[in-house]
């Protein structure tokens, strides 16, 4: 038998975002594939203790590996792991029959005023069909949006044709009462045309005139009505997510996209008849190739043992796009398109696969260490005479200097010791002052450990740069741990992984190990954690107080740009649902504003 499947390191690795995980037995069978809103949250469930399920028991005993792609919101890895059950029909997964079993959404196009229904069964009668969708809630849940939105009749033929006066559905402005001749039809079929532009996801227009419509009922005072196209808008940017994982087209695709310098990972994510159908990384070994020269190199080994689709989009451009199509389409006797979209949903696309390979090289370096490795890498990095046996990390959190929380994370030789963590609630400073607040956490916690109530760390991690640095210093000089090693984590320029600066006290220059740095990784995964303790604890702290807009704490997003958020999700909740992808839509949210949201948003994604 093989190595036990090492769950704790693997789950740690995983992030708190949205997703599809597929679990694998020693023979690599597929056992089972789920989805999640939270893949650390949700693979970690399982290895729980205190499970009783006896499927579980029998499903995690089995596990020898896992794989993960991440998607951009929830609704997406609905639909992803519905393609991926039907492709695959793992063991321990209820797997539907045949297509006929999937429900979709039937419009009865040969009538004067159609119908919208839920559907399921064979698809001959004439009309159009949306779908298929994952399952029936999911079907239910969009008509009651587009009833709401369009407000389409759903009542049988022969219920409509025998109206005198308006039924309840009507009464609940869930119907434009076409039976009794309340609309003409043509403003009924404008109705249905805006219906339709909806489920295949085109649905801009229908987006700027929904939020015209709440802007006008907003200016006339009249809140109400705007509050529920408030609500039909959000609800409508919930349906239109939904249209990278399964779209309307008929095409089939492989989209292939490299991360890594030196160290790389290629992620390919197959598209078969407009359904993704999940993601496989790969790790090829080309030390002194850039990423596109592997990217093209990776391609032609590729689909030398992979039948290629008609078409195959790269992430980044490997630059010679001709002539990798000409060479795909001589080994393959039929065409073979080989481009690098910028645009649409192949664009999108691309992205995902992108964000699965640089996932997949972060899990796999971390992953492939384990604490004792880590903690070696770490002693290299910073020329310590021995591993450090116990760190500690400081951050701060706060919205506009109010509900100022400081958090003190410890980990030890082998990994996290939460019994260990402290939060501390700051008073007394000016709101804002990150300095006061660093030193005023610090001087609590080192005159105990001064005192000797609690043991003193061989490193100390603060989440800033130099500036933090510096005071933190102070503070601890006064206190007689000067000699202690004391580190700045600054992010990078655009706040990605791996561009982080390390401020070692004592040193004039910055260090920056890089993305691929296991001490960095190490690092990275101690800072987080402080960051995920120190916002809870502020969050629970301010929700005593008052309910206030997660928004306004967002570096960089005025008061402007808040209100164009809400407008374009309609609310809150579906700035919260939003992808990074999603965010960059909106007027004036860029890649790296939207990456800091998301982040702010999300913390331990």
């Amino acid at each position: 038998m093989g190595q036990p499947f090492a769950a704790d390191e693997y789950v740690a690795s995983l992030p708190r975002r949205p997703g599809v995980y597929r679990m694998y037995g020693a023979d690599g069978e597929l056992l089972y594939v789920g989805k999640a809103a939270s893949l650390r949250d949700r693979v970690g469930s399982y290895f729980h203790r205190g499970s009783t399920s006896p499927k579980v028991r029998a499903l995690v005993a089995q596990i020898a590996s896992i794989e993960i792609t991440l998607t951009h919101s929830e609704p997406e890895a609905l639909l992803l792991e519905c393609n991926l059950i039907k492709e695959l029909r793992p063991r321990y997964n209820v797997t539907l029959r045949d297509d006929k079993s999937f429900p979709y959404i039937y419009l009865d196009t040969a009538h004067e005023y159609p119908k919208m229904v839920f559907y399921r069964g064979s698809r001959s009668q004439p009309g159009r069909y949306f779908g298929p969708f994952p399952g029936a809630g999911a079907v239910k849940e969009t008509l009651h949006h587009v009833q709401k939105l369009f407000r389409i009749r759903n009542c049988r033929d022969s219920f409509f044709a025998h109206r005198s006066r308006p039924c309840l559905q009507y009464q609940i402005g869930r119907c434009t009462a076409p039976c009794v001749g309340l609309i003409t039809p043509d403003d009924y079929a404008r109705d249905v045309a805006g219906a339709i532009k909806l489920l295949e996801g085109r649905g801009e227009e229908v987006t700027a005139e929904l939020q015209q419509r709440m802007e006008q009922h907003a200016a006339r005072l009249d809140f109400e009505l705007a509050a529920r196209v408030r609500d039909q808008l959000a609800a409508f940017k919930r349906i239109q997510a939904r249209q990278i994982i399964t779209s309307d087209t008929d095409s089939d695709a492989d989209v292939l996209a490299i991360a890594g310098d030196g160290d790389f990972a290629v992620t390919v994510l197959p598209v078969r008849s407009g359904r993704a159908l999940g993601t496989t990384s790969y790790f090829p070994k080309a030390v002194l190739a850039e990423p596109a020269e592997a990217l093209a190199s990776f391609v032609m080994q590729y689909y030398a043992t992979h039948e290629p689709p008609p078409e195959v989009f790269l992430n980044p451009s490997t630059g010679d796009t001709e002539s990798l199509s000409e060479a795909l389409t001589e080994r393959s006797a039929r065409a073979v398109r080989v481009r690098c979209p910028t645009r649409g949903l192949p664009a999108r696309w691309a992205e995902l696969a992108r964000e699965n390979a640089h996932q997949a090289l972060r899990m796999r370096h971390a992953h492939g260490a384990g604490p004792d490795d880590l903690l070696a890498a770490l002693t290299a990095e910073l020329d310590l005479p021995e591993p450090p046996g116990r760190i500690e990390c400081f951050d701060i959190s706060h919205t506009g200097g109010e509900g100022t929380v400081a958090s003190c994370v410890v980990f030890g030789s082998e990994g996290p010791l939460k019994k260990e963590y402290r939060r501390f609630n700051i008073s007394g400073i000016t709101p804002g002052d990150d300095y006061a607040a660093l030193r005023q956490a610090l001087e609590r916690r080192y005159v105990r450990i001064r005192a000797g109530e609690l043991p003193a760390p061989d490193v100390l991690l603060i989440d800033g740069g130099r500036g933090q640095v510096n005071e933190v210093y102070g503070v601890l000089a006064k206190l007689g741990f000067g000699e202690l090693v004391l580190i700045g984590v600054a992010k990078g320029p655009d706040r990605r992984p791996g561009q982080e600066r390390l401020f070692v006290h004592g040193e004039s220059s910055p260090r920056m190990p890089g993305a691929e740095s296991r001490a960095l990784q190490l690092i990275q995964r101690i800072r987080d954690e402080a960051h995920r303790f120190a916002i809870t604890g502020h969050r629970r702290r301010r929700a005593r107080r008052h309910t206030e807009s997660v928004l306004e704490a967002v570096p960089g997003l005025g008061p402007a740009r808040r209100r164009a958020l809400l407008l374009h999700f309609g609310g809150l909740q579906g700035v919260l649902r939003a992808g990074v992808a999603d965010l960059q839509r909106v007027a004036g949210i860029g890649a790296a504003l939207a990456r800091t949201l998301y982040d702010h948003l999300h913390p331990g994604a």
